[in-house]
């Protein structure tokens, strides 16, 4: 029996083992996970039974295949949820679908509201152009604006860099309110020094043309059918215990079919021939390193640590490998009596508290960057849900700084105190018990040597046995369908015995865009 080893146990390498398995009896396969949990990003941290959504993820994709596939994982509720049957409010139901009161393996549906706090207000996101917004910016701002987008139609920029194309989108004037200073915060970087093609990978099928045509289409006849972008989606499916579950329930179903999974193992090297083939693979496990001969390999691992430890690799590709850059980030939780947000809006929640799933921090006085209400995510996501509000205030930083660094408790202090001034809060004594998570190379960062990727691509496709999947093992900031939709290509092209990997590479080049996570 030929055997297959998959390096990651998050979205695109779980999702590949259950494929293979399902789709062939010819391979042995055995999933190597460095750390305790499934899922990699896209895990659900439970806290003394508040849960934690790492990064936040809504589950909406145009693809079928990937819809059927959660739908076979956890299918979409056929009865009310907990907050719903409080609030006397209607959501889509899925006819024999089961009750999210009586199980867990259940998909919901969710309303979408983001929004973000500008210039200590909140705005719609994306922006929408009503009184409310207009009132905020201010007269003189709203002149600005309007002008800087003509200026920007009439004159494109040419698009060297993420703060060309916002520019060419949008005008300078809500480029530098709503863009710049949320961008530098994320990736470390100003947009004037990031390749444009995470914004346009981002934001395919946005602009101020199509934000319009949203806002004022929901005024027009015949909704059904208006299209409607990606981007603006009103609902959305969320696991009911958070994103982890999806890829706990996964790792189940590959244990079913035959499957292994090996937690707390690390990769740490891969050896090649003299003919571009992965030989074998070492990784750690209980202090020990243990070497494994395969006949296929599909990594999900950062291309900057596969790379390194590869054995031979020519001097461009390693040096490419080495400098591509990474953005990190940092959770605290806290959980709260309340919030000092009003609801404004038609949503009906518990405790009227505003319906956000998440918030986008464009204040320049602090270094959040986001925050989560995870009650809005799922009501079983909360152990309080009427006398609570658990949120997550998420931070963007990179290994080793002086917040990576900070010990827990000051920088659950910083936070908090960033919170008070931004009037979130009263005081830290509002806060009735807090957490932090750690997350690394969660964004694989478009600067450096990126610029270079597709020399390092072209040799990597040339190992005739190795596979790269998902966001990390193809250095892309896919989102969860776009990194399964890798594994697929994978797979297909394992069991066709397909040599040419173009087609794994592509995902996510087209020009639709699927929001299943940010």
């Amino acid at each position: 029996m030929k055997k297959a080893y998959i390096i990651g146990a998050g979205p695109a390498g779980l999702t590949a083992a259950y494929e293979l398995l399902k789709q062939s009896s010819e391979y042995e396969v055995t999933v190597l996970e460095e750390s305790g949990d499934m899922g990699g990003i896209s895990k659900t941290v439970n806290y003394k039974g508040n849960r934690m959504d790492m990064g936040g993820h809504r589950f909406f994709s145009k693809v079928p295949e990937v819809n059927a596939w959660w739908n076979q994982m956890l299918p979409l509720q056929g009865s009310p949820t907990r907050d719903d049957i409080v609030l006397n409010r209607k959501m889509p139901l899925s006819p024999g679908g089961p009750d999210p009161e009586k199980v867990d393996r259940v998909m919901l549906r969710r309303h979408r509201v983001s929004r973000i706090y500008f210039n200590k207000k909140f705005f719609d996101y994306p922006i929408s152009f009503k009184f409310e917004t207009f009132k905020n910016m201010g007269l003189a701002a709203t002149l600005q604006s309007a002008f800087s987008y003509l200026a920007a139609l009439l004159h494109k920029r040419e698009e060297k860099s993420l703060e060309d194309l916002y520019i060419n989108r949008f005008g300078r004037k809500l480029y530098s309110m709503f863009f710049e200073y949320y961008t530098e915060n994320l990736w470390g970087r100003h947009p004037r020094d990031i390749a444009p093609d995470w914004g346009a990978q981002r934001m395919k099928g946005l602009s101020i043309t199509a934000i319009i045509k949203d806002v004022f289409g929901k005024m027009l006849p015949n909704k059904k059918n208006r299209k409607v972008e990606t981007s603006l989606i009103e609902e959305f499916s969320y696991p009911k215990l958070g994103p982890g579950q999806l890829w706990d329930v996964t790792a189940e179903e590959i244990k079913k079919l035959g499957g292994t999974i090996l937690r707390n193992s690390k990769v740490v090297s891969l050896k090649k021939d003299g003919q571009n083939h992965i030989t074998s693979l070492t990784y750690e496990s209980g202090g020990e390193q243990i070497t494994v001969e395969g006949d296929v390999f599909i990594s999900s691992m950062p291309i900057k640590d596969l790379v390194a430890g590869m054995n031979d690799v020519p001097k461009e590709p390693a040096r490419i490998a080495s400098g591509l850059p990474y953005r990190d980030y940092m959770t605290v939780g806290l959980l709260l009596p309340k919030l000092n947000l009003k609801n404004k809006t038609k949503i009906k929640t518990i405790s009227n508290i505003v319906p956000d799933c998440w918030v986008y921090v464009q204040d320049r006085s602090v270094q959040l960057g986001r925050f989560q209400i995870y009650n809005n995510w799922s009501p079983y996501m909360i152990r309080d849900l009427e006398h609570t509000v658990w949120i997550g205030l998420e931070y963007f930083v990179t290994e080793g700084d002086r917040y990576w660094t900070m010990p827990d408790d000051k920088f659950v202090k910083f936070a908090v105190d960033e919170i008070v001034s931004m009037g979130l809060i009263d005081s830290p004594q509002d806060v009735m018990d807090s957490h932090v998570e750690r997350v690394k190379k969660a964004y694989p960062a478009y600067f450096d040597t990126y610029k270079e990727i597709d020399t390092l691509v072209d040799y990597l496709k040339s190992i005739d046995n190795l596979y790269c999947v998902g966001r990390n093992g193809q250095h892309r900031y896919n989102n969860i369908d776009h990194s399964m939709m890798t594994s697929f290509e994978a797979v297909k092209n394992i069991v066709g015995g397909i040599r040419n990997k173009d087609n794994i590479w592509s995902v996510n080049t087209e020009q639709e865009y699927h929001e299943a996570s940010r």
